[in-house]
């Protein structure tokens, strides 16, 4: 049974990462009849839609984001120079986190001190798993560990909380933002179902971060109970 266990647990953390990896392999390959690449349908969204001081840079590789305090969209190498259906979707869904800026969206808003909560809670939770044993050891006193491994278990909990918490912000970017304006003749057909896959897992990403921060808390607790 614990065997069994185990191999649900994996598939469910890294069946969504296999699947956001093959889907946008499937369609980020170059396209020659397509209008631009996505760094430059970018800049075009950013001065269709007046956003402000926004700029549009070249990341690192995966480095898919908006950064509201510094304003920037950062567009990983394959999607800022790639003209392929993955890059345009990627572009336009970063776009979309930009404009959920300027609208003052309140998820939107709210996101980014959640994840600064969240950041600081697990810095401690860790620190306190990596002290726990120490103190015990010092003490001899078991209800200093059970707190230790409670702030631990929080700040790994508050992570998990954050990300789905986040989903309906990346939910919003895709399919409120994102496709409605692809869907104005960025693209058409079969591309715009390819658009509607790659913006899926895009958003659910944050589902997969949440399951693997669910893994990562078992394996702390097999080792504290070892």
């Amino acid at each position: 049974m614990y065997v069994l266990f185990g191999l649900l647990m994996l598939v469910l953390i890294f069946g969504p990462q296999y699947w956001i990896k093959t889907t946008l392999k499937r369609y980020g390959k170059w396209r020659k009849d397509l209008q631009g690449t996505g760094g430059e349908l970018a800049e075009h969204l950013v001065e269709r839609f007046q956003l402000e001081d926004v700029k549009v840079v070249r990341g690192a590789m995966g480095a898919d984001y908006y950064d509201p305090e510094e304003k920037i969209i950062s567009l990983s190498p394959e999607h800022y120079d790639g003209q392929s259906v993955a890059a345009v979707a990627v572009a336009t869904h970063e776009t979309g986190h930009a404009i959920q800026h300027k609208q003052q969206n309140p998820d939107f808003m709210q996101r980014q001190k959640r994840i600064r909560i969240a950041m600081a809670i697990e810095r401690f939770s860790v620190m306190a798993l990596l002290v726990s044993p120490i103190i015990f050891a010092m003490t001899r006193v078991p209800h200093s560990m059970i707190l230790t491994v409670l702030i631990g278990v929080s700040g790994m909990l508050a992570n998990v909380w954050v990300q789905f918490k986040n989903l309906p912000v990346e939910m919003d970017a895709s399919f409120d933002k994102a496709m409605p304006i692809l869907e104005e003749g960025y693209l058409s057909g079969n591309d715009l179902l390819g658009a509607r896959a790659v913006l899926k897992a895009a958003a659910y990403t944050y589902v997969a971060a949440a399951l693997a921060s669910l893994l990562n808390l078992g394996r702390w607790l097999m080792i504290l109970r070892r």
